[in-house]
């Protein structure tokens, strides 16, 4: 049934050789760029690709990392086919974007995902936008509360106002790309600093 797949006796050992390095290079890929971890709601594999920093970072200050995961606000609660697509085709999006190095200095919600974190904001906080008691004599109530973002009064949940890459910078944070590849304090100022402790040591 599948004789048509197999290649000709001489092309074999190339073809052979050829998926060999497309499975390993895949497998490389995916150890490398830690994709297995998308699967998970740490909110630390969002700082897999390093642009997102700033979002980390902020959401760590904020109340709402005592309740919610970077997944609950922005990837579809309806059915568990729909949130896996949409991790999915999100993170591809990301992942290319990142590849390229196409990042804006300014990280925005596209009109997908805008939809998405407002229909969490209202699925959590539904005893917020929704009274009981002025629903039942005001018309359209429920309407009138959710028809526009959330976040066009609650700017700063949970982000923060300012989210540029520039904005951050080295923020004191266990970040795991500073753990092993950056000081937070560089050496020179190491250095000076054990100079200044030494000369201050030597004048007493």
């Amino acid at each position: 049934m599948f004789k048509f797949l197999i290649p000709p006796p001489k092309w074999q050992v190339p073809v052979i050789i050829l998926l060999g390095a497309i499975l390993g290079l895949g497998i490389y890929m995916i150890r490398l760029s830690e994709a297995y971890s998308y699967l998970s709601d740490d909110p630390r594999a969002c700082i897999n690709c390093h642009v997102m920093t700033p979002q980390y970072i902020t959401y760590k200050h904020s109340s709402h990392r005592e309740v919610a995961s970077c997944n609950d606000c922005h990837v579809p609660h309806d059915h568990i086919a729909n949130t896996y697509y949409f991790k999915a085709k999100d993170g591809l999006y990301h992942a290319s974007v990142f590849t390229l190095r196409m990042e804006p200095q300014t990280i925005k919600m596209r009109p997908p995902s805008v939809a998405v974190v407002q229909d969490n904001c209202i699925r959590c906080h539904t005893d917020q936008v929704t009274d009981a008691q002025t629903a039942s004599w005001v018309a359209d109530h429920i309407n009138s509360r959710t028809n526009r973002l959330c976040w066009e009064c609650h700017r700063e949940v949970p982000h923060g106002r300012v989210r540029s890459l520039s904005a951050i910078g080295y923020h004191i944070e266990p970040l795991k790309s500073q753990e092993e590849k950056e000081l937070i304090v560089p050496e020179w100022i190491k250095k000076e600093m054990e100079k200044d402790k030494t000369q201050k040591t030597s004048d007493q």
